[in-house]
């Protein structure tokens, strides 16, 4: 028996604190992910919206933090339970998204592993199960090595955590799994895949007011996407640098474009309040959210491939060749 809840616990905490990295790395899809749970096509609570990146860095960071816990034997009976109350609540949204078709990929594992609905459910139903059994054998988990090191493991697991979050909404994703990471490159991305699913990158668009552009950009070598998925929610101080780096890009031969889903006469207004010398095209929001998770964002694209990519923070780091 104490073999057996060994093994459980070995799986269950390798599992919460895998899956709570791959989110730990980028903390802004998660909190999409959660806004697109909260809205009113999904379970009726706008108003938790404005606090989804919150709740989502609680709940990603609970889940290392638990993991570590339950692998170090720190406070068995309080971290089982703990485990146990997240895992129903995780049950609730994957059964919820499965059964009303709502949400088609949970997000438990970020974008590193894509999931159906249903598989999702039930990984989640095997992982209630084997909590559930942890809550009667929670005597049988014992701490590792001496008596203060779990409580120093969970405690630096709590600190590295929150500096990697600190770290990731300043910056980018530390670790970048979706089809605009460096190095991807985008029209091969559009290619459907022998099966007939949906290609990794599909609603990719670059419209003026007739055409889309987005064919002849990606055949382009030298292209800057300036991208805010939602003008009314950019850091506006922004702007000021853009507008240098969108001026050293075009003396050096590149093309400069916006990339926002925003209305023509907010695109407008900011392009002549800060001098921008480039065109805002449009592009879908989610898109737009996708390729990159910083608003306004900086990538430069060589024939289609994603060459780099900066938040705003880091326009300085811009490799402009």
């Amino acid at each position: 028996m104490k073999i057996l809840v060994h093994f459980i616990r070995f799986i269950v905490g390798v599992l919460f604190i895998f899956s709570g990295f791959v989110k730990l790395v980028d903390p802004i899809g998660s909190q999409y992910k959660f806004e697109e749970y909260f809205s009113e096509s999904v379970l009726h609570i706008p108003f938790l919206i404005p606090y989804a990146l919150p709740f989502a860095i609680f709940l990603i960071i609970a889940e290392i933090v638990l993991g570590v816990a339950l692998l170090v034997g720190w406070k068995p009976k309080f971290t089982v339970r703990s485990l146990f109350f997240m895992v129903l609540f995780f049950l609730f949204l994957t059964g919820y998204s499965a059964y009303y078709d709502k949400v088609t990929d949970c997000g438990c594992f970020g974008d590193a592993i894509k999931l159906k609905p249903w598989e999702t459910f039930y990984k989640d139903v095997v992982l209630t199960v084997m909590i559930f059994f942890l809550t009667y054998k929670t005597k049988l988990i014992t701490p590792l090595k001496s008596k203060y090191f779990p409580g120093k493991a969970v405690f630096w697991s709590l600190i590295i955590s929150g500096f990697i979050t600190y770290y990731v909404l300043a910056h980018l994703p530390i670790i970048d799994f979706r089809p605009y990471a460096i190095g991807k490159n985008i029209p091969e991305g559009m290619k459907y895949p022998e099966d007939g699913s949906l290609p990794k990158v599909h609603d990719f668009m670059l419209e003026d007011s007739q055409n889309d552009l987005a064919p002849q950009i990606l055949k382009m070598k030298k292209v800057v996407l300036v991208i805010s998925y939602n003008l009314d929610k950019a850091d506006y101080e922004a702007f000021p640098a853009i507008k240098i780096m969108a001026d050293e890009a075009i003396k050096k031969g590149y093309k400069v474009y916006g990339a926002s889903a925003s209305f023509s006469d907010i695109l407008e207004l900011t392009k002549n309040k800060f001098q921008l010398p480039f065109e805002f095209l449009f592009c879908d929001e989610t898109t737009l959210k996708t390729m990159i998770r910083a608003n306004p964002g900086i990538m430069i694209l060589n024939e289609g491939t994603v060459v780099d990519k900066k938040s705003w923070n880091d326009i300085e780091d811009l490799k402009l060749e």
